[in-house]
């Protein structure tokens, strides 16, 4: 349940931002792209790792502030298919942060009844984080609280190449499958889940590389320039305001262009 009075200190900037926030408004289902770790640390003179390790700190302030805010569903872009042809020591260092941070925060998870779900092809990953992972899943596999989905060796035209190939199995099994948005929604990595309400992405980038495509059709985007290990609770509270700006209308008409042209001036 949402604990609003958990989200900001009191007198701090991010107790004014909770102040502007309506809670009954607040996006069921949150994906981040976490983007900026490498820039953050060559514009401090440090290697790309050190901004992957800064970025834990935001992780984990972010995921405790979706949790007290109530939302229901946080994903978070870790690790993409295209990742690969970054350096293999910058690889290995990534996979030791991911242990290192479930080690650390498991337990957190567990105690705030949060719920962990991997997207992607994870499986693939070396043994040892395989093993880290599934422990992790069954560690929280009965939490009744928020979703945390980690998208790892992930993209989004995979998970559609493999949505495909499952319904191609079971139809071939002699399930009589038809093909609609409603099935292939059911053999996504996401399935029983709401599509994302709130896409953000940090480090100005303008682009959704490859993440969540079939989920996102009708996701209201949020980027900022902050760089992904500066981002915290405060920024995440700042999207959900603009999120609750706007008018989201999923292809309907806006009310504005229901009225004659002569009464608009007044809307």
């Amino acid at each position: 349940m949402a604990d609003f009075s958990k989200v900001a200190p009191t007198g701090s900037p991010e107790e004014r931002l909770l102040s502007r926030l309506d809670r009954s408004r607040v996006p069921r289902h949150v994906a981040i792209i976490m983007d900026g770790n490498g820039r953050w640390a060559k514009a401090r003179g440090l290697p790309r790792v050190e901004g992957h390790r800064a970025g834990v700190a935001a992780v984990r302030d972010v995921v405790e502030a979706a949790d007290q805010l109530g939302i229901g569903f946080l994903t978070l872009y870790a690790f993409s298919v295209e990742n690969w042809k970054r350096p293999r020591y910058e690889v290995w260092a990534l996979m030791n942060l991911l242990k290192d941070y479930l080690r650390r925060e498991l337990s957190t998870l567990v105690d705030n009844g949060i719920r962990l779900q991997l997207l992607g092809r994870w499986r693939e990953l070396d043994p040892s984080v395989v093993g880290a992972l599934e422990r992790a899943l069954e560690a929280t596999a009965d939490c009744q609280g928020m979703r945390l989905n980690i998208a790892l060796n992930y993209s989004g035209r995979c998970e559609i190449v493999d949505a495909c190939r499952d319904i191609v199995a079971d139809w071939a099994g002699g399930q009589g499958v038809e093909i609609d948005e409603e099935t292939i929604g059911r053999y996504l990595y996401t399935s029983g889940q709401p599509d994302p309400d709130l896409l953000i992405r940090s480090s100005g980038e303008q682009r959704v590389s490859n993440f969540l495509l079939w989920q996102i059709a009708y996701a209201e985007i949020w980027m900022t320039d902050i760089l992904w290990p500066d981002f915290r609770r405060g920024h995440l509270m700042q999207a959900v305001l603009d999120f609750q700006s706007r008018d989201r209308r999923f292809g309907a008409v806006a009310e504005i262009d229901k009225k004659p042209v002569a009464d608009r001036g007044s809307a």
